[in-house]
């Protein structure tokens, strides 16, 4: 006869508990494998088939006690563990499929399919298992629909298992495959058949349960899974608290650590491996003018010049490499806007535990600026050296040209009446003039002219000199003059300046071949400790400046001719068309008077030259004054000594002659000592005309000497320069060299007299 037992409601229950509690281990577990490796993921593994498979080979037989037969069962201990095994292996199987890297859905149906069917195989096997006085026949559409639950249980659960984080997804996963698992089970039992026979039924009694020790090793194997459960459980959210909040102080970190580097007030960046940039500061990029996406993942090297890149690549790099540091590395850069940065990079190499690099932080240094400051220093010293060598020639030419203009002038007056011999001598002396024209531009440029700084009403100079301008730059040019009104007076000598004015005007119409516009403007300037950007006359004392500019619409200098255009003796003329000491003596001329030339070029925009002087009234340096010596009197009567000091034979012999010629007694001394020896002896003299330089006394000096015991003995000091050394008299007279014979008879006739007393002396203006 056939026969259906009854179930126990405790105990189905448990087992419907027994597979979530399962089913929620085995989901904490596997969610952990793709997260390890090695080892530590196949232990993983093992765990969650081994809480999974045996969970539902558990439930299965917690079920099997739940059901009360009309006769006695018993369990075949093979069978029984054979189905504990299928369940482990189907269901480590289906694990190890879903857990890959690349595990696609329809590669986990397939393993949902096997893991399926190896859980119905491990029902069946344990039904087999199952040793009753009966036949036992199952039911085939119980079969098939017992075998797609445990198929679609399976796929879910190996979808879910890498696809659930929280423990609220975790539960409610557990819950659904707990009853999909049971309901299998569930569904086999209730499409499962014991047919009896009469004999074997006549003493039947409820049983609720089978041997002995099938009871022991389900019950340890249902607590066993329980405990796993609760620990799962536990340390899930202990891990999660935990993990949360490392995760959180991470990411904080590296935000902080973000951007402390981005917002850096140092030009920064890192490189990978391979030499890309990783990482850059915001100085890094205000500094070269790129955005942040122009430069991640590109080659430092693409923001270099090919030099910098060959000393990168062949030189640094290597050295990087095997020392682990490199220091103030040299580069030149390359801006967004073209422009090339000269700069130094020092560089730390990261490593990791094989001691490959991983990473590299660089620092960058701009010191493009320092750099021109460096070359505008040697410039200047190399300005100042030659300035003191062509002083130095100036002072030796000075004399040799006083020497031929005072013979050339003696020989003129005492030459015979012989028209061709005077007109020789004529263009000999104007050839020694224009030799010390040319003398005069080498001492502005090494600042030793002799100057006569006044206050000067620029305006009217220019309108004064016009016409002179005109004619000197020809009926080409138009010239143009834009003077505010009420513009201040300017400290300068004004002879010096008509002389830089058509200097600077000659050099824009050699620009203009062609003819075009000057254009003469000034304004007035304050510097200031603010005034740094190099565009307002920077390397000034603070103080009020009158700005006299001259501009041209010609082709304008390239960086390079304009460093060097105030060097002397540069010319971007032809051969004998200039002497290259035009702008250098307007250079010299600014820079003496307390000012400076400053001059603006591009390729194609022209060029403006501004010269930059001092207001009058406004005293930025103590300067030396110039003794300006009053028209004299008449020669007075009788014959005055003049005693002439000078170190160079020839300048004392001509000088001598002169005075002799113009009818003074002329006593000769080659040295200071020998001056003052001669004065000693008794000798006496009306006035000492002294040269400055010279060897183991210099004029000065013996001026002083002279002042100190003979103070009523007029001295006059011949020289061409215009510093003399720090605590000189300033009221001591001085003749310009080379001085002409009307000069010389000016400054000694008033020296004469101012001795005499037959006039009042006039006190000396002062710059």
């Amino acid at each position: 006869m056939s026969a259906l037992g009854s179930h126990s409601p405790t105990l189905i229950a448990l087992s419907i508990l027994i597979a979530m509690a399962a089913s929620f281990t085995a989901l904490d577990l596997a969610g952990r494998i793709r997260h390890d490796s090695g080892w530590v993921r196949r232990a993983w593994l093992g765990a969650a088939a081994l809480v999974l498979g045996g969970g539902i080979w558990s439930m299965h037989f917690i079920a099997m006690l739940a059901f009360s037969a009309v006769m006695p069962a018993t369990y075949d201990f093979q069978l029984t563990f054979l189905s504990f095994v299928i369940a482990l292996i189907a269901t480590g199987f289906g694990f190890y499929v879903a857990s890959r890297d690349r595990a696609t859905p329809a590669l986990i149906g397939l393993s949902g399919v096997i893991m399926g069917a190896g859980i119905a195989g491990m029902h069946y096997a344990g039904m087999a298992a199952m040793h009753v006085g009966a036949n036992v026949s199952y039911d085939p559409l119980y079969v098939v629909l017992s075998i797609l639950v445990a198929i679609g249980a399976s796929t879910a659960g190996l979808w879910l298992a890498f696809r659930t984080h929280s423990f609220t997804q975790k539960l409610a996963a557990a819950i659904a495959m707990g009853f999909a698992i049971s309901g299998m089970h569930y569904v086999a039992i209730f499409g499962t058949r014991f047919t009896v026979h009469g004999a074997d039924h006549a003493r039947v009694e409820p049983a609720l349960v089978g041997n002995v020790q099938l009871v022991v090793a389900v019950t340890a194997a249902t607590f066993v899974i329980l405990c796993a459960a609760a620990m799962a459980a536990l340390y899930d959210r202990r891990f999660a608290s935990l993990a949360d909040r490392e995760a959180g102080m991470l990411r904080d970190s590296e935000e902080r650590f973000r951007v402390l580097y981005r917002r850096t007030p140092l030009p920064l960046h890192s490189l990978g491996a391979d030499g890309r940039i990783e990482q850059v500061s915001d100085r890094w990029l205000a500094m070269l003018g790129y955005e942040r996406a122009d430069v991640i993942g590109h080659p430092i090297t693409d923001f270099m010049t090919p030099e910098s890149t060959r000393k990168r690549n062949e030189e640094h790099w290597p050295r990087l490499l095997a020392s682990g540091e490199l220091r103030e590395a040299e580069y030149r850069l390359v801006a967004k806007d073209g422009r090339e940065l000269d700069c130094i990079l020092s560089a730390v190499a990261e490593r990791d535990d094989d001691g490959k690099v991983v990473r590299t932080l660089c620092g960058l240094i701009d010191i493009t600026e320092r750099r021109r400051t460096e070359e505008a220093l040697r410039q200047a010293q190399k300005l100042e050296a030659v300035g003191q060598l062509t002083g130095g020639i100036a002072h030796d030419f000075n004399n040799l040209l006083a020497v031929i203009l005072g013979n050339l002038e003696l020989a003129r007056k005492r030459a015979p009446d012989d028209p061709r011999l005077i007109r020789l001598i004529d263009n000999t002396i104007q050839g020694a003039q224009r030799g010390a024209a040319l003398t005069q531009r080498m001492l502005a440029f090494a600042r030793r002219q002799d100057l006569k700084p006044e206050a000067v009403d620029v305006p009217d100079l220019v309108l004064g000199m016009a016409d002179l301008m005109r004619r000197s730059i020809g009926p080409s040019m138009r010239i143009e003059t834009r003077f505010p009104l009420g513009l201040a007076r300017a400290q300068v000598d004004a002879n010096q300046l008509e002389l830089a004015l058509l200097n600077l005007a000659v050099n824009s119409r050699d620009a203009m071949p062609n003819g075009g516009t000057i254009v003469i403007a000034a304004r007035e300037e304050e510097i200031s400790n603010d005034s740094s950007d190099g565009s307002d006359g920077s390397g000034l004392a603070n103080g009020h400046y009158f700005c006299l500019s001259i501009s041209d619409d010609g082709p304008g200098m390239d960086e390079a001719t304009l460093a060097r255009a105030t060097e002397p003796f540069f010319t971007t003329k032809g051969v004998g068309k200039g002497t290259g000491l035009g702008l250098a003596m307007v250079h010299g001329l600014a820079a003496q008077s307390g000012g400076r030339l400053l001059l603006k070029s591009r390729v194609g925009e022209g060029t403006t030259a501004e010269i930059w002087l001092p207001i009058a009234g406004v005293r930025l340096e103590a300067a030396a004054p110039v003794v300006v010596v009053p028209e004299p009197p008449p020669v007075p009567h009788g014959v005055s000594a003049v005693l002439v000091v000078d170190d160079d034979p020839l300048v004392l012999t001509s000088t001598a002659a002169m005075l002799e010629d113009l009818g003074y007694a002329a006593a000769e001394a080659s040295s200071g000592m020998q001056a003052l020896e001669m004065l000693e002896s008794g000798r006496s003299f009306d006035v000492v005309l002294t040269d400055q330089a010279m060897p183991g006394m210099t004029g000065v000096q013996l001026a002083a000497a002279i002042k100190a015991r003979w103070p009523s003995l007029p001295v006059v000091l011949g020289t061409g320069y215009a510093e003399l050394p720090e605590g000189a008299d300033p009221d001591l007279p001085r003749l310009g060299k080379p001085f002409s014979r009307d000069s010389l008879e000016r400054a000694v006739s008033f020296a004469v007299r101012s001795r005499r007393g037959n006039v009042v002396t006039l006190q000396p203006r002062h710059a």
